[in-house]
């Protein structure tokens, strides 16, 4: 958290002051005053200079790393984080480090919970969604391929059964995956049902609507 305290002739001043060496905003400040200074006589006997405490806000992504890094020190996870704004509402934690096995856990269900929940720590201190996806060691990227594979594989099965097949619960951008893996697929319709984080994805044969 980086704060500073700063003096100025007024409390106006001694803010302004403040808010330039942390290359911040108001909106993103907490100013505490404490002292609102005195003008002296004929404004300079016995003048005192007005005193502020201003201390930067965490932003939302910044709240959500701190979190990220708890667990993982809590599951003795020795890593490096790295993050990477697609755009205002759409963040990626690059991890890595020791024990990317056991942070992704089995199927991805633990990095999957850990994403849910650092996205919960995110949105609690955010003026707008934030979507927060959890790389560790590219497991993403590999990840989508293997949910691309699946999809299709399953779209056969399916169809040849003419059966509805319902996948584990995914978080919302894996499902995103699936429904774009057969979004041009004439035999087999894709749907999301369930609630969050237990929203899961259902393959079913076009015409058994």
């Amino acid at each position: 958290m980086r704060e500073i305290t700063a003096t100025g002739q007024t409390v106006e001043e001694a803010v302004e002051s403040a808010l330039a060496q942390l290359k911040t905003t108001r909106e993103r400040a907490d100013i505490n005053i404490v002292d609102e200074g005195k003008k002296g006589l004929l404004g300079l006997f016995g003048a005192r200079p007005a005193v502020v405490k201003v201390t930067v806000k965490p932003d939302a992504i910044e709240i959500a790393k701190e979190f990220l890094q708890s667990v993982l020190s809590n599951m003795d996870i020795v890593s490096e984080i790295e993050v990477v704004k697609e755009d205002e509402r759409n963040i990626i934690f690059n991890i890595t480090g020791e024990k990317m096995g056991l942070l992704i856990g089995k199927r991805g269900q633990t990095i999957n919970s850990l994403q849910y929940l650092t996205q919960l720590a995110a949105n609690r201190n955010s003026k707008h969604y934030i979507t927060v996806i959890l790389n560790p060691e590219n497991y993403r990227e590999r990840r989508k391929e293997t949910l691309i594979q699946l999809a299709e594989r399953l779209a056969s099965k399916v169809q040849y059964l003419k059966k509805p097949f319902s996948l584990e619960p995914m978080p919302n951008y894996e499902r995103k995956i699936i429904h774009t893996a057969l979004s041009e697929n004439k035999n087999v319709q894709t749907v999301s049902e369930g609630e969050e984080p237990n929203r899961y994805v259902v393959l079913r044969p076009r015409g058994n609507e």
